[in-house]
């Protein structure tokens, strides 16, 4: 049975028929939900020019859920380095963590958000792709600026998101807890942790290892029901499947006609079977093997489900599982 925290990466999808608004109320009330079931702490992802998910900036949605939570931590799942200034990242999350003592987290990233190039090249103000020297450049200067200039008090707790060795090498070359990206890159897990673990350096802000691990959950009362709750996001993974960036966040209705190919629907499978969809029994065995096959010191679920109650209620469901079945 899991006895490691449980965390939420909030992705923001945007549903078909409603406005990028509503989604942006939406992410208040889910924080709140998460804090009162028990979450360790909900991360937020940044993304640009998406139909599908909000563009929402993790440093606005993090202060905004900490002024309206009181206990759970929150931050971001990450801020992509590239297209931000060091000192910028350094200041905004400094100062986020002086206002919410014991709080704050600052998860960094690399990629650029987005799939569109011209949206990639305005948030880099016209210069192309990060170089592997860059990146590892910026991630260093932050974690520099947060303790040299910024230094307002409590520093946030910095972590590095990683799907690749070259990603787990970094962060075990600065010392950084890491956070694995299994819910976009699922074959590579265990490789990078393998890298990460090998190869990790104590720190000042990691005296050993500390994996966390984010798995994309879906979890109803029925299998049917679950599988009906993950068929929209299977729209949007379909079309990126096939280079297409621009598919909005269809209703589970119109994702249950959705005509899948043969090649689709085998990659799709695949890909599901290697993250938690199901019922609570079926969603707790396979975060538990998840836990164990990885040795990871948390999990991170993350539910790109169409309604607001649907995705609370997943997250609740699980905690009930674990209670009940953890309960003398």
């Amino acid at each position: 049975m899991i006895d490691i925290p449980l965390s939420a990466l909030e992705v923001a999808m945007v549903q078909t028929g409603t406005r990028a608004v509503d989604t942006l109320r939406d992410t208040a009330a889910f924080a709140q939900g998460l804090e009162r079931l028990g979450y360790h702490r909900i991360w937020y992802a940044e993304h640009h020019h998406s139909p599908a998910i909000g563009a929402f900036p993790p440093v606005v949605l993090t202060a905004h859920s900490a002024a309206l939570t009181s206990s759970i931590r929150l931050g971001s799942g990450g801020v992509l380095a590239p297209n931000h200034a060091p000192i910028t990242l350094a200041e905004q999350f400094g100062t986020l963590a002086a206002l919410h003592q014991g709080r704050i987290d600052l998860g960094i990233g690399r990629g650029p958000g987005t799939f569109d190039e011209v949206t990639a090249r305005a948030l880099r103000r016209g210069a192309g792709p990060a170089t592997d020297g860059e990146y590892q450049g910026d991630v260093a200067a932050i974690l520099s600026l947060l303790v040299d200039e910024v230094a307002l008090g409590p520093l946030p707790e910095p972590w590095l998101l990683a799907s690749s060795t070259a990603g787990a090498a970094l962060a075990a070359e600065l010392g950084l807890p890491i956070a694995i990206a299994h819910h976009i890159r699922p074959h590579n897990t265990l490789a990078t942790l393998e890298r990460y673990r090998a190869a990790f350096t104590p720190s000042r802000w990691c005296e050993q290892p500390r994996v966390l691990v984010c798995v994309e959950t879906a979890c109803a009362e029925t299998e049917e029901e679950a599988a009906w709750r993950v068929g929209p996001m299977e729209v949007v993974k379909a079309g990126l499947l096939k280079g297409q960036s621009e598919i909005p966040f269809p209703t589970p209705a119109a994702a249950a006609v959705h005509p899948f190919t043969a090649e689709e629907r085998e990659a799709l499978d695949d890909f599901r079977a290697r993250q938690a969809v199901g019922t609570p029994k079926t969603v707790v065995h396979r975060l538990t093997q998840l836990a164990r096959e990885t040795g990871a010191d948390e999990l991170m679920l993350t539910t790109p489900v169409y309604d607001l109650h649907d995705r609370i209620r997943s997250y609740e469901l699980i905690k009930q599982y674990i209670g009940a079945t953890t309960a003398p």
